[in-house]
């Protein structure tokens, strides 16, 4: 058990969960994070509070942001801008089928290397781009290296609000890409509309994966649509489920209502009937 705070470096972007070790960060302060290229500037987006895991493996607030710290971060802001609107121009001269996500930049520090550049953009194909990385390195006067993202990855680091209206998960929790595939949407009967099952990558949405082994669940054990059974109103054939509700839809013979029955009431039925069916196919034939 420890306290854990939530920071972003870009609105909207993806959370990071940092130790907050002996500050105490509120939402909208600026905090300095640990990074491989020295500490960053993110903002608080979550305050410090009690969770329930272990917090060890998480890395600790750097400290609070002071003034050299802002001067330092809005110069790094300014120096990405610049290389975001070369690239976007240098890819047009170029024609080349790229599309530019993100910009990291390092300044010129001990040890960095001197200034570097680092450009993520996504394109339809492997993309041949050596004469546009001599073109961005005269252009900007630093290393410059391009990198090519998948459609999921390119989601994850712009970051973004899904169709359910909450942050990305990609961009907030979620650590590694799980297949997704249309099994899982017809499993939970989702429409299988395009524009309703994809995330904002485009693919599948990761979600279709977390109640999907609660759907597979409910089939093995309920009857399956179309089976008759008897229910505490009378006999019917089952039309559909309703997993959240753990029911079954099912359509009654005395009067072709529906009503729905909970998957306790019927279970035991669907087993005797397929055990009389079972007797009846078993016993002796017409003498």
């Amino acid at each position: 058990m420890g306290m854990l705070c939530a920071v972003s470096f870009n609105r909207y972007g993806r959370l990071y969960y940092l130790d907050p070790g002996e500050f105490s960060p509120q939402v909208g302060d600026r905090v300095l994070v640990p990074t491989d290229d020295g500490p960053e500037v993110a903002e608080c987006v979550w305050a410090a509070q009690w969770v329930s895991e272990d917090t060890s493996a998480f890395p600790k607030v750097a400290g609070l942001a002071g003034d050299d710290d802002l001067r330092r971060d809005e110069l790094l802001r300014k120096r990405k801008a610049e290389a975001k609107v070369a690239a976007k121009k240098l890819i047009k001269a170029h024609e080349l089928p790229m599309k530019v996500v993100a910009v990291d930049h390092v300044l010129d520090q001990a040890g960095s290397g001197g200034p570097r550049t680092t450009i993520y953009f996504t394109a339809p194909h492997r993309v041949d781009f050596r004469s546009l990385v001599r073109d961005l390195g005269a252009t900007l006067h630093c290393r410059v290296e391009l990198r090519q993202l998948s459609a999921r990855d390119s989601a994850r680091v712009q970051g973004g609000i899904g169709s359910c209206g909450r942050d990305l998960c990609c961009a907030t929790f979620l650590t590694d890409f799980e297949p997704v595939t249309i099994r899982m949407a017809k499993d939970q009967d989702l429409p299988l509309n395009p524009l309703r099952i994809s995330g904002a990558c485009g693919r599948l949405m990761c979600c279709l994966k977390y109640e999907h082994p609660l759907y597979v669940r409910f089939a093995e054990s309920a009857p399956a649509v179309g089976s008759r059974v008897t229910t505490p109103e009378g006999d019917g054939r089952v039309v559909a489920h309703s997993v959240p509700k753990d029911s079954v839809v099912v359509r009654m013979d005395s009067d072709g209502s529906r009503c729905s029955c909970s998957r306790a009431s019927v279970c035991g039925s669907r087993q005797a009937y397929e055990g009389r069916d079972a007797t009846v196919g078993d016993g002796p034939g017409p003498g």
